[in-house]
């Protein structure tokens, strides 16, 4: 009697087959095949995976094996986004040092990575805290000091209390650090920054031509903000506005401020001549236009409320000839200069170094890597001093120019400006003379396909477009944008619905998960949650996952029906043409549902052909690759199942009259039903309502609602 399905036997074995023999190492180039990047971004080791991170990961490796199957020379890499805040922090609750910290998780997270099955090439690994790879990033900062696109300057900064250090406008949600959620001050701080601000109107207008979704353009776009306007004085008080022409309702001028108050000062209406007063208020942005608006009650809600709250007067505007001579055309933004500099520890470096004599100078390329030293005390200060301050050995050094006493900066760069180029290294991660060549990058750039997170559409997403730009006007890259697609994933919620997080007690450890059902099942669940092309939230549900590793325990018993010179029994050219498509559209939810009806179809038979099973197994391969890889090599293959073509079907026999619809009863497949394409969906409700499947789950209720996708799958709620 064949033994049961239990994939401790299995998983491990063949993730340390796979390694050995560098199955998803991915040469430049492969004869015949061409070339296609899929990316995901990299982790960040500020502690152990969760579900949320195998999401992440595992739900991509499916579309991976699937494009290697279908012919072409695919890489996938990975690599960890080492330095930062949060690692920082981390280390610091736990007292130990943000190196020992980051690198041990690294180490824990590579073999959480490789338990989950997926097809990474490991050989390009990148670490941003390593020093062969920081090595480059201080070198792209200097070419930017270099083209006059960093500089320093004593600037408005977003200050943390908590993580004390400056952030990014981008850090700052809703007036709170992003990390810690602490209120976030503004000071006034030497800081170095990057001119984005130049190259906000390609950035808006390069998105045309990215196939990109509709959201994501709009997000970037907004937070741009891009406004053409006129420039106007009342009196010493500039005001920026798209609406000149309502200059004529202007009854009060409105300045930004940390209260609501009247200034006790009047200025002139330069349309009017009538003297209007002079307020302040919390919904004025200082950091926008010129911090000052008209309050032009009539045509604006805010500007309505405000006059209502504090009694000032409400007139009808009106438009007359001649308003365009009160103000000069500009456009503003809304987008300011990127702030790079950080007060703490755990980052790059930046290369310069000050001298009383020559001023601020670049580190020398030969000189380069600046290594981070190690110290003793790597505490930030309340001051706003960066802890290398505190490493005089480290800071203090000759002038490169005149040989004189020197210090080195002691800010640390904001760890988003190494997230904006990895991607570039991972086509040439071993080059210790560029930080990629470009006959490396025609190979494998632009990213073809990038995933990840909807929090980075404004950050690092951004980010990495503007470099990217910046790069190629240096002629350092070959193409004007990174990405030619990019997609932003949902997110896996606790099983109550939350978010996951320690302090609600929801978070699903896939560490136990795998041990309970294993790596395979668990992919394959994360594939059926929900659709993967789709900003939506799934509850985990331990019940339906289990639900997965019986199906799977399913397609391990067809083994034992299989019979060589058998005939099909089964049409798969529906679910080869339902599979391939749902795949390449990152439906993977539906591509299981369908694989669920073709084994429930096999079960059925007394036996299967050989040729049906493989057929089988090579669809299943993406999802769940170590079950079908053991299943390939019991069928007497030497070569493995993830480097077989894809399946083919006959498109005339999609015209087949019969289909096969698989039944969901509250999000759950329990049955199928095979139905003539010719039929109503009131004749395929009726017909699904009645089997004996459907009425053992129904349980004599009605059910509230019955929903057909056409040629998909009939959803029943209860």
């Amino acid at each position: 009697m064949a033994k049961d399905y239990d994939p401790k036997d299995i998983e491990e074995k063949w993730q340390d087959s796979w390694d050995k023999s560098g199955i998803y190492h991915t040469p430049d180039k492969l004869e015949g095949k061409e070339n296609e990047y899929i990316l995901v971004e990299f982790a960040y080791p500020s502690g152990n995976l969760h579900v949320g991170h195998w999401y992440a990961f595992a739900v991509p490796d499916i579309y991976v094996r699937y494009r290697r199957m279908m012919g072409k020379n695919v890489m996938y890499p990975m690599g960890f986004d080492a330095f930062g805040l949060p690692a920082e922090n981390a280390a610091i609750k736990n007292k130990l040092n943000p190196r020992e910290w980051t690198f041990s998780n690294i180490n824990y997270m590579r073999q959480q990575l490789h338990s989950m099955g997926a097809s990474f090439d490991w050989s390009r690994e990148v670490i941003t805290a390593s020093p062969e790879y920081y090595k480059w990033t201080q070198w792209l900062f200097l070419k930017f000091l270099e083209k006059g696109l960093a500089y320093r300057a004593e600037t408005p900064a977003n200050w943390c209390p908590s993580c004390k250090t400056v952030l990014a406008n981008e850090q700052v949600v809703a007036g709170h650090c992003e990390r810690c959620r602490t209120e976030v001050e503004k000071k006034n701080m030497m800081q170095w920054n990057i001119k984005i601000t130049d190259y906000a109107d390609r950035l808006i207008n390069d998105l045309e031509s990215l196939d990109w979704p509709k959201a994501i353009k709009e997000a970037q776009k907004n937070w741009i903000g891009k406004s053409e306007g006129a420039l106007i004085k009342f009196d010493d008080i500039e005001v920026f506005t798209t609406r000149p022409d309502t200059i004529y309702g202007v009854t009060f001028i409105v300045v930004a401020g940390k209260e609501d108050k009247f200034t006790g000062r009047y200025v002139t209406n330069p349309a009017t001549k009538e003297k209007v007063p002079v307020w302040e208020a919390e919904y004025v942005m200082s950091d926008y236009g010129t911090g000052a608006i008209m309050g032009v009650p009539a045509d604006d809600e805010r500007d309505m409320e405000f006059a209502k709250k504090y009694d000032l007067p409400i007139i009808e505007n009106y438009t007359k000839a001649g308003f365009e001579d009160y103000g000069e055309k500009v456009t503003k933004y809304k987008l300011r200069d990127w702030g790079v500099s950080r007060q703490r520890y755990w980052g790059c470096p930046i290369p310069v170094i000050h001298c009383a004599k020559c001023g601020i100078l670049p580190v020398p390329a030969s000189e380069l890597p600046v290594i981070l030293p190690e110290i003793d005390d790597y505490l930030p200060s309340d001051d706003g001093q960066s802890p290398l301050a505190k490493a005089k050995s480290w800071v203090n050094v000759k002038c490169p120019k005149c040989g004189e006493e020197a210090k080195r900066e002691t800010d640390t760069l904001d760890t988003f400006v190494d997230s904006s180029w990895y991607f570039l290294r991972y086509a040439d991660s071993k080059n210790e003379q560029e930080f990629a060549s470009k006959e490396k990058q025609r190979k494998w750039m632009p990213v073809n396909f990038y995933s990840g997170g909807a929090e980075h559409t404004t950050m690092h997403l951004l980010y990495s477009r503007f470099f990217h730009k910046a790069l190629f006007d240096m002629n350092l890259v070959n193409e004007n944008e990174p990405y030619s697609k990019r997609m932003n994933r949902g997110l896996i919620m606790g099983p109550d619905g939350q978010k996951m997080s320690k302090s609600r007690g929801n978070v699903i450890d896939p560490d136990k998960e795998v041990g309970r059902l294993g790596a395979d099942t668990v992919r394959t669940y994360m594939a059926f949650i929900g659709p993967y092309n789709e900003v939506g939230a799934y509850p985990w549900n331990p019940d339906a996952a289990v639900g997965v590793r019986r199906f799977l325990e399913r397609v391990w018993k067809l083994k034992e029906k299989v019979k060589e010179g058998e005939q099909s029994g089964v049409i798969l050219d529906f679910i080869i043409e339902k599979v391939s498509k749902d795949i390449s559209t990152l439906k993977m939810n539906t591509a299981v549902s369908a694989l669920m009806v073709a084994v429930n179809s096999f079960n059925k038979l007394q036996s299967i052909s050989k040729e049906s099973f493989e057929t089988l197994l090579k669809l299943l391969a993406p999802f769940a690759p170590h079950i079908t890889e053991e299943l390939w090599e019991m069928l007497g293959h030497k070569d493995s199942i993830h480097v077989q073509n894809w399946p083919t079907y006959d498109p005339k026999k999609l015209l087949n009259d019969e289909m096969i619809l698989a039944i969901q009863v509250n999000g759950k497949v329990r049955g199928n039903l095979s139905v003539s394409r010719r039929q109503s969906d009131e004749e395929v409700k009726r017909a699904a309502l009645i089997l004996p499947e459907v009425q053992k789950w129904l349980d004599g209720k009605e059910p509230k609602k019955v929903i057909v996708v056409s040629g998909r799958i009939i959803s029943i709620v209860t």
